[in-house]
């Protein structure tokens, strides 16, 4: 018997803007311009604004029985813990820059509404206009399904499963195929650091599912950092690159480690440039692809080039999605859908199965505090941003090729699938998954290893 878990509801901003077609391969339709999808906005708007923003949003106001001693602090921290699982002030944010509502958004909203678990009893009790009526689930699980196959389906999944919250990934990106050339030979070039000994293929080898399966990599002088480093396969699909979201996408991320003190230690460009220029092979290379002077720009311009073509399509899941009702056993189909019912699809969602979202260690239960011994990297997405509400969230990582990579979690603590689980379901969703559901959800992110250039993307799997 799986217990139902809670989440508080999350509100939504639709944004009716054009389908724009991105660089993806096997697209096999492109939706119209035709606005007449969000035809149920008006509908779904009303019911955010009624039922949702008020436990949702910054700055709101406490109502009145509030001032009743021994009130206040229960609403505030209901308050507070609605805020933390979905900050509606964000998603406005995100439509008022003309795009579309995330895909963790969406999952997260088709959960509660599936589930019945929102608004909470406690709060409905209180105030009966919070109730959902039918039309309103109907409604909102319409408008997921639509935004879905707008903006986010991958266009490969079967017509059973294209309305899934996990998407197949395409089989290729559309590239410049002699930058990615290029940027191949600059991942494995240990020029890039300080004293010639580290290269991006250090803690991002291919043979090891994009990682180092290590807790920390070790970087020039055998130093060691206090992060684990994620796979660098399908990081193309990432909203944002590393743990804490400091690099907005691949090209910024290429120009992060090799001046980090700890893992590559280069003064600056200048210094690396000085070196490569002397090569007059590679200089060869750069001529016949970039015009003008080797720079920084143009390196990490090639970098990404080449990291996009990491991505590891036709695991026997993405088999599955697409119609083939053997790539997958009876236990493995029933463990997707524990892995759904445990909410673990809320965040970890999309073609990526992850990446999409930064969410809270600490969501349900103090996670660094039952750990200990604090790392400087724990305060995950505050380090970037600097404000004190993103203390403790971190981009969630990628399930892909999962069996892989361990050990886990940003501390790298974790050294077994099961293990990982567990905590999630302490931590993230406030529950504890059984032992029994553990080993059908592990069996599940097993058909998540993928191909990569057609051969299955080579590691160590994880024990059992």
């Amino acid at each position: 018997m799986i217990k139902k878990i809670t989440l508080p509801l999350i509100g939504l901003m639709l944004c009716s803007i054009p389908f724009v077609a991105n660089n993806i391969g096997n697209a096999a339709e492109v939706l119209p311009k035709d606005p007449s999808p969000f035809s149920k906005f008006p509908k779904v708007a009303t019911f955010t604004k009624e039922k949702c923003m008020a436990c949702h949003t910054r700055n709101y106001d406490l109502p009145v029985y509030a001032m009743i001693p021994g009130i206040k602090g229960i609403i505030e921290k209901d308050y507070k813990d609605g805020l933390r699982a979905l900050n509606i002030n964000d998603e406005f944010e995100v439509a008022a820059r003309g795009k579309p509502i995330s895909e963790p958004t969406l999952a997260k909203m088709e959960w509660v509404i599936e589930n019945n678990t929102m608004p909470p009893a406690k709060f409905a009790a209180v105030h009966w206009g919070s109730r959902v009526s039918a039309d309103d689930r109907a409604n909102v699980l319409e408008w997921v399904r639509i935004s879905r196959a707008r903006y986010y389906n991958t266009h490969t999944a079967s017509k059973e499963h294209a309305n899934e919250p996990l998407q197949p990934l395409p089989e290729f990106i559309l590239v410049n195929d002699k930058k990615v050339a290029f940027g191949q030979k600059l991942f494995n070039d240990k020029r890039l650091s300080g004293d010639d000994t580290v290269s991006c293929a250090s803690c991002h080898a291919l043979d090891k599912a994009g990682t180092g399966n290590a807790r920390f990599s070790e970087g020039v002088r055998k130093q060691l950092g206090d992060i684990n480093a994620p796979t660098v396969f399908n990081s193309t699909f990432n909203v944002r690159q590393f743990w804490n979201g400091r690099a907005a996408n691949l090209e910024e991320q290429a120009g992060g480690p090799p001046f980090n003190p700890v893992e590559m230690d280069s003064k600056d460009w200048n210094q690396i440039i000085g070196k490569l220029a002397t090569d007059d092979a590679f200089m060869a290379d750069f001529k016949e692809i970039y015009p003008g002077e080797l720079s920084g720009d143009k390196i990490a311009n090639a970098l990404a080039e080449y990291e996009k073509t990491l991505i590891t399509p036709n695991s026997r899941f993405d088999k599955w999605l697409r119609g083939d009702k053997a790539a997958l056993n009876r236990g493995e189909v029933e463990g997707y859908m524990r892995f759904k019912a445990y909410r673990c699809a809320s965040c970890h969602v999309g073609k990526s199965v992850g990446g999409q979202s930064f969410e809270y260690m600490d969501l349900k239960k103090n996670y660094f505090a039952d750990r200990g011994n604090p790392l400087a990297s724990d305060e995950g997405l505050k380090a970037f941003t600097k404000k004190d509400d993103d203390l403790h969230k971190f981009k969630v990582p990628t399930l892909r090729n999962i069996e892989l990579t361990a050990p886990y979690l940003h501390d790298g603590t974790v050294t077994t699938l099961d293990e990982t689980i567990r905590l999630m379901g302490i931590y993230l969703s406030g529950v504890e998954v059984l032992p029994g559901d553990r080993k059908l959800i592990t069996d599940f992110l097993r058909t998540l290893t993928g191909e990569y250039q057609g051969k299955k993307v080579e590691g160590i799997a994880v024990e059992r």
